[in-house]
């Protein structure tokens, strides 16, 4: 036995070497972490094609209808019209599709979305940059909130199971879960805004009141709070109930784990076994889900926000939808995409940290 000690380079070479904690480069050097990130890039790459193809597929296109427009009013060729829109729009009608989509995906490597259609002059990413902060701060509060009540709920629910508490719980959570949010958001406009008189409803349009200056304020703060309270309910009713059943799952599970049964037998106090053993082992699979979940937070807000006037990132792609605004759309899906994928490779990862197995069985496998 040489006592020398091999090089990180010697390592890679040589192949892995068992270590209790492997450093972040030979985790992101691992085939594991790569297929991953291949994995990745491609399904965004397959998506962002396939959205680009079947956006055209709609009916109606502003362009044409601006074209027949200016035919109507100024009596110009059609050449003439196509040309001044060509222009105004930086979308030619009559290339082939081909064109525009290669076309479409150098500007892309470039970082260029386009730009809006219905907007001239307004680049894709200035729509997503203005529009895109609100959504994340409207379904960001609601889906912690959901979280950390649907935890408590569901461990309530395990530990007085076929209780009568239980029992009106679970009933709850699966209603709750059942019903599409923007059938809640309707609810809350009918009883809370016109049977009750709660919200005033007109007021609470918008992402703020107009007139108001953003800045680093409590009073700014208080208004966008007001103005976000129905879409945070609406978020909150429909995934407080999912998560409570599956805490409920979970913490079952783990309460028939054996270490549960020795530190009973160990003669611990339930509050250190709800504490120390279950509660913490019960929740773990629940991050990952979360890191999930808030893929979702962009694309799962357009009919709630439009219900409730309320301009974030799911209002702006209901006006591109009507509006047939081809960049507007592109750019939205694609980062709708870009935040699912980007939260199934985190959740991956935690995965792989809480455990190990997973990490070395995608070497094995692979």
């Amino acid at each position: 036995m040489s006592g020398a000690v091999d090089t990180p380079a010697q390592q890679l070479i040589e192949g892995p070497v068992d270590e209790p904690t492997p450093s972040p480069v030979r985790r992101f050097l691992s085939a594991w972490l790569v297929r991953r990130l291949a994995k990745a890039i491609l399904t965004i790459f397959l998506v962002s094609t396939l959205t680009f193809f079947l956006v055209r597929l709609l009916p109606g296109n502003p362009v044409d209808t601006y074209i027949q427009t200016q035919i109507a009013q100024t009596g110009i060729s059609y050449a003439d019209a196509a040309a001044q829109a060509k222009n105004l729009f930086s979308l030619d009608p009559d290339e082939p599709v081909i064109l525009q989509y290669l076309t479409y995906l150098g500007n892309l490597l470039q970082g260029d979305l386009g730009t809006s259609i219905l907007s001239p002059g307004t680049t894709v990413a200035q729509v997503i940059q203005t529009y895109l902060p609100w959504t994340l701060f409207s379904v960001g509060i609601a889906q912690i909130l959901s979280f950390l009540i649907g935890i408590v709920a569901g461990m309530v629910m395990a530990y007085r199971r076929e209780s009568w508490i239980d029992h009106l719980l679970t009933s709850i959570g699966s209603l709750l879960h059942a019903i599409p949010n923007y059938i809640v958001a309707i609810l809350i406009v009918v009883f809370l805004g016109v049977k009750l008189q709660v919200f005033n409803l007109t007021e609470a349009r918008g992402s703020y009141t107009p007139g108001v200056t953003p800045s680093f304020s409590l009073s700014f703060l208080n208004d966008i709070l007001y103005h976000a309270t129905l879409p945070i309910l609406a978020y909150l009713l429909t995934t407080v109930g999912s998560w409570a059943l599956v805490m409920k799952s979970s913490t079952v599970e783990t309460l028939g784990e054996d270490y549960v049964t020795v530190a009973r037998a160990r003669g611990l106090t339930d509050r250190r076994i709800r504490s120390g053993y279950v509660g913490r082992n019960a929740v773990l699979p629940m991050f990952s889900q979360l890191a999930v979940s808030l893929g979702f937070v962009v694309g799962g807000s357009i009919f709630v926000e439009k219900i409730f006037g309320y301009q974030g990132i799911g209002y702006s792609l209901y006006t591109a939808v009507s509006g047939r605004d081809y960049p507007v759309l592109q750019g939205i899906f694609l980062v709708v995409t870009i935040s699912v994928v980007v939260a199934n490779l985190l959740a991956d990862l935690l995965y792989s940290r809480l455990d190990p197995r997973i990490r070395v069985g995608g070497k094995t496998k692979g």
